[in-house]
């Protein structure tokens, strides 16, 4: 139906930035809202960002003028622009895609490893 590839994750300094490519193919229709999840280890997966197909954006807290995300509807490819990153974002990220069509269901990219080395 859905898939979902990620890439731009990688090992970065406090501080530094980094940016986050999520390529989705297949159904494209059928997705309402795209975002990034997160997993450190040891802790439940939370919601960093999110972006409806009318560009609504919602954001954690904890990432909140510092991670910008963005859609780009004719390359179907969703992207988190990280800045000013802390170790505390060390994790993997998910890509996410949402669709309501018959019923709620979650599209999983493979994951890609956000390391923020102190």
């Amino acid at each position: 139906q859905v898939q979902l590839v990620e890439s731009g994750g990688g090992l970065v300094q406090a501080g530094g930035s980094l940016r986050l490519s999520c390529a989705a193919s297949g159904s494209i229709s059928s997705i309402a809202v795209m975002g990034w999840y997160r997993q450190a280890p040891g802790k439940q997966r939370e919601l960093v960002a999110d972006i409806s197909n009318s560009g609504v954006t919602n954001y954690a807290a904890s990432v909140k003028g510092r991670f910008t995300i963005s859609r780009d509807n004719a390359k179907n490819t969703v992207a988190l622009q990280m800045n000013s990153l802390k170790a505390e974002d060390t994790a993997v990220y998910y890509c996410n895609a949402r669709s309501f069509t018959r019923y709620r269901y979650d599209y999983w990219g493979q994951g890609t490893q956000v390391t923020v080395s102190s």
